[in-house]
């Protein structure tokens, strides 16, 4: 149950916010967004179908993604996650803030603004960002059969730039709220005992 993705990993959408040297930034074309849109209005005919299967394949490709899941963490059973309720409605919380991001396409700074939440309670609930490629990759393997002869390399290139936008929004989010988390959690230079406890 292969699904080959053409193009590169995941990268950050501009070069003043790129956490590593090597990531080129994401630019979302005028081309990207027509095409994303258009393609969306197929795809959310199916949307519960679409989400239920990208997290199948996610949890089949990458096992240890399950660790991020309370409810599928010992989940071994394929078919008992299709059937599952709670999968199915994260999958629709995913495909509702899919949703979102294609109706924010316009206005960037409001799809920036959603991702950077998503971001931040990403890392309340202790799911990291290098889980976040993932989900794009098996979101564009999960609706290519859908759009069949609809799905070109350019439509494809449009989804990744999307998913390489809003993931590397959110990972600097997740980073920003890490590190504000660890400042309020050390004790300032006033509160650490200057002399070492010498008690016996």
């Amino acid at each position: 149950m292969g699904c080959a993705i053409s193009g590169s990993g995941l990268a950050s959408r501009t070069a003043e916010s790129r956490n590593t040297e090597d990531e080129a930034p994401a630019r979302l074309t005028p081309d990207h967004i027509q095409l994303i849109k258009e393609s969306w209005k197929v795809i959310q005919e199916d949307i519960a179908k679409v989400g239920i299967i990208m997290f199948v394949r996610l949890f089949e490709t990458h096992p240890e993604c399950k660790d991020v899941f309370f409810l599928f963490r010992d989940v071994e059973d394929l078919e008992r996650l299709r059937t599952s309720r709670e999968l199915r409605a994260h999958g629709l919380r995913v495909m509702s803030f899919i949703e979102k991001s294609v109706a924010r396409l316009d206005q960037l700074e409001q799809l920036e603004t959603l991702a950077q939440e998503l971001g931040k309670s990403h890392f309340r609930y202790n799911a990291p960002p290098k889980y976040y490629g993932y989900v794009g990759a098996e979101f564009i393997c999960a609706v290519r059969p859908i759009l069949k002869d609809r799905w070109t390399s350019e439509l494809e290139q449009a989804w990744q730039t999307l998913f390489q936008y809003v993931t590397a929004i959110m990972k600097d989010a997740y980073l920003e709220e890490e590190r504000s988390k660890r400042s309020q959690t050390l004790p300032s230079s006033r509160e650490r005992p200057d002399k070492r406890n010498t008690a016996i």
